[in-house]
């Protein structure tokens, strides 16, 4: 299969229909297994919560595999249809705009429940500049996980690369927290993500060059309070000019964040998928991936 047809297909996808239904979304299959076992299993301790948690990581990331490879077995036109439609389903360019793009309301209530949708952390207490700052937080390191680190992982091993990272990044999201139900069941996981994540998160960083230059290094150097997550983040910060900061665990400096920055992160992050797109598209045609079938 040529995948350069397949990335071109999946993109067009991706930008005309959005996501496909939940029922029949891979991501949505991943969690599905994983909240199985999740519920299946009664914790032990440590150890046996570790094992647990790294069985159930192997068995989703197994089955991503699997996804992965049945268009490799398929003839013309299902093996390129079922192709691009994994694809897809490992990326998301145009959900991501829409759903950060929600948060841009004079509507302090409003503004509350969109940014509710997209971050993890509790928002019914924050005023409105920090809401702000969650917002462009998650556009900024949801630029990694559901766009650049995907594609970087097809470029490398294809579509079981983009496959099984988005199968590991979606167990993270579910099972990766700091609490007694998960500080070891999740623990394999999460530390699985921090690997794949590493290179593409300092790599999206490199992408913001263009627009802050030695601002984006200043910030990149202040970013230390997470393996990879706050690398993006702190290159938003410094292209848009303004503090992003997570209570408690980091802050980036800059003026205070207002609606009208959440518009501009956003055409920032229009403008970095295009160069990411441009790269990938460009390697893609001169045959970058050096696994792409069984």
């Amino acid at each position: 299969m040529e995948p350069a047809a397949i990335f071109l297909l999946a993109l067009l996808w991706d930008f005309l229909l959005g996501e496909p239904p939940a029922r029949l979304h891979p991501v949505v299959w991943f969690g599905s297994i994983a909240g199985l076992l999740d519920r299946r299993w009664k914790r032990k301790g440590p150890v046996p919560d570790f094992l647990a948690g790294t069985f159930t990581t192997l068995i989703v990331v197994a089955f991503a595999l699997a996804l992965s490879l049945i268009p490799f077995y398929l003839p013309f036109p299902l093996n390129y249809t079922l192709a691009v439609y994994f694809l897809k389903s490992s990326f998301a360019v145009r959900s991501l705009y829409e759903h950060v793009a929600r948060t841009v309301t004079e509507s302090i209530e409003e503004k509350r429940k969109a940014v509710s949708m997209i971050v993890s952390r509790d928002v019914r207490n924050l005023d409105e500049a920090h809401l702000n700052s969650a917002a462009i937080e998650s556009l900024a390191e949801n630029l990694n996980d559901s766009v650049v680190a995907p594609l970087f992982y097809f470029l490398l091993f294809g579509l079981p690369g983009a496959l099984v990272y988005r199968a590991v990044n979606t167990l993270d999201a579910m099972l990766g927290y700091r609490n007694e139900r998960y500080e070891f069941f999740g623990k394999f996981s999460a530390r699985l993500d921090d690997l794949l994540n590493f290179v593409p998160a300092r790599l999206t960083v490199l992408l913001y060059l263009p627009f802050g230059g030695g601002k984006v290094l200043r910030h990149y150097r202040l970013a230390r309070f997470k393996i990879n997550s706050d690398k993006p983040i702190s290159a938003m910060s410094a292209v848009l000019g303004v503090w992003l900061e997570k209570p408690g665990l980091y802050r980036f400096p800059g003026r205070t964040p207002r609606n009208d920055d959440i518009k501009r992160a956003l055409e920032f992050y229009l403008i970095v998928v295009g160069e990411w797109v441009a790269i990938v598209l460009v390697l893609l045609m001169l045959g970058a991936i050096p696994c792409l079938s069984p």
